[in-house]
């Protein structure tokens, strides 16, 4: 009776082996993914100028930030891309800033020697790691004008196939955040 009663349930699918959670491995990939949504955190650093920048700094702006420093090869790649984004996306309106952990001196010599189009924000190695929203070197947030992450990804290029997907879709992001803010 016991065999048949288990058999019963079974075949019902009342009875099931304990069931394993799914478990989602943290990968660069990931990492993105769950910023969606939330808030860009409060932050602190100085511009090439040492003057003092924050989060309030980008109040009702779409915003693009960048995460790079100068000896890094991949963002060094990325900067002619992001230039470009930068020159045909400033005129409606979007900010870029690039946040580095180089110093405000170093970032501005920097800027000078390869015309990076972006604002350059300095802060600590260990403020950046505070802020939690960049996954390596280099990423690239979107931000709404609501200050919450639209889109996270690694290197932009919309030439190199191994990045080329992802560079559409966030700016094609891009561009919906700009139209969103501009029908308000």
């Amino acid at each position: 009776m016991r065999i048949y009663l288990f058999t019963l349930l079974l075949i019902s699918g009342l009875a099931r082996a304990q069931e394993t959670p799914v478990v989602k491995w943290a990968t660069q990939e990931t990492f993105f993914e769950d910023l969606t949504g939330k808030g860009l955190p409060d932050f602190k650093g100085l511009t090439i100028n040492k003057k003092s920048f924050t989060r309030a700094n980008l109040k009702n702006q779409v915003v693009v930030i960048n995460f790079w420093f100068e000896n890094c090869p991949p963002c060094l790649a990325e900067m002619p891309e992001l230039n470009k984004l930068a020159k045909a996306y400033r005129q409606k309106g979007v900010r870029f800033i690039g946040i580095t952990h180089d110093t405000p001196t170093r970032a501005k010599h920097f800027q000078k020697r390869n015309g990076y189009e972006y604002e350059i924000v300095s802060m600590s190695k260990a403020e950046i790691s505070k802020l939690n929203i960049n996954h390596g070197f280099p990423s690239n947030i979107l931000v709404g004008a609501d200050r919450k992450i639209i889109y996270a990804t690694a290197n932009i290029s919309l030439t190199d196939t191994a990045f080329k997907a992802k560079s559409i879709l966030f700016v094609d992001k891009l561009k919906a955040a700009v139209e969103k803010a501009n029908s308000k």
